[in-house]
């Protein structure tokens, strides 16, 4: 038996999301207790902070090479420009990276999240018209 078996066997069956605060079954939700479209739209958040850092390590390594460097670019012209998308890919790819881990370790629930309410029978149920205060 795995760890991951062995945590979901001491859990009831459905849990929380840490985010968007639904009632997931056990098996939905991962580690941290964050459900896969709530993972989905945290990816997509980093990967857009993660193309904008990346544009701008290339605006400034563009602006570096070609202002102070200044390479004679009838030597091997596409090395520069290929050593300028190579680290738009990277600095993207490492910008996402972090993103994502800040997004999970910060934890917070959802903005557009609506806590469950309790009913008479002590039931939770999702209730679209509340918020947090």
């Amino acid at each position: 038996m795995t760890r991951l078996e062995d945590r979901r066997d001491r859990l009831p069956e459905d849990l929380t999301c840490v985010r968007c605060l639904e009632i997931k079954p056990t098996t939905e939700l991962d580690r941290l207790l964050w459900c896969e479209g709530c993972l989905a739209s945290a990816r997509r958040r980093a990967s857009a902070k993660g193309w904008i850092a990346g544009g701008a390590l290339l605006g400034v390594l563009a602006l570096y090479v070609f202002v102070w460097i200044q390479p004679d670019l009838s030597l091997i012209p596409t090395a520069w420009i290929m050593m300028l998308l190579v680290a738009f890919y990277l600095g993207s790819r490492v910008a996402r990276e972090f993103a994502f881990a800040w997004d999970r370790m910060r934890n917070r629930r959802a903005v557009e999240a609506a806590p469950p309410t309790v009913d008479a029978r002590g039931d939770a149920e999702p209730d679209a018209g509340s918020t947090w205060d």
